[in-house]
């Protein structure tokens, strides 16, 4: 049963991570590469202005989610912490619907936006055949795994509440 609950394990700790690493690594090898062709060769492939800028999109999105699953979105931590720990779970329980409510609404508009970019087979400028729908699928990929973070910590939030243990209101540093 270990052999099939580790691959899940790993994945949960370690997805948007590697996915934020490897879109920035190409997105920055991209840009070393035409900047040294355009300035020691004087020639530019035509995709690699936009290439990079979707893959920027992935970047953004994924690293949403990613700091959702370890809390340190934007939130007014301060003021939490100050007040009574019955409204810092109504609070932090509010943080989540509005995530998940967002989320749910971002998610379902982006697929039709995804699914009108592949019917008219909206090609990326300067490629022959890479498909811009690839990259907007960023959308709706990475505010599902946003919704999935928070479902995560809305369930560790409410087994905190119960166990009457402190909530986590920032990620420290050196935390994954």
């Amino acid at each position: 049963m270990s052999v099939i609950v580790k691959p899940f394990k790993w994945l949960d700790a370690n997805l948007e991570r590697y996915l934020i690493i490897l879109a920035y690594g190409t997105m920055t090898s991209i840009i070393f590469v035409e900047v040294i062709q355009r300035f020691a060769f004087n020639q530019q492939a035509p995709w690699s202005t936009t290439i990079p800028v979707y893959l920027f999109v992935w970047i953004t999105w994924i690293g949403a989610a990613y700091n959702v699953r370890r809390r340190s979105h934007l939130a007014f931590t301060e003021l939490r912490a100050s007040m009574p720990y019955v409204l810092q779970f109504l609070c932090t329980l509010l943080d989540h619907i509005l995530w998940i409510g967002f989320g749910t609404m971002v998610i379902y508009y982006s697929i039709d936006l995804v699914q009108l970019l592949r019917d008219n087979y909206a090609i990326v400028p300067g490629t022959d055949d890479v498909m811009q729908w690839w990259f907007y699928l960023a959308i709706p990929v990475g505010w599902g795994m946003l919704v999935l973070r928070s479902l995560q910590n809305i369930i560790e939030d409410i087994g905190r509440f119960w166990r009457s243990e402190p909530f986590t209101f920032t990620a420290s540093i050196g935390s994954n």
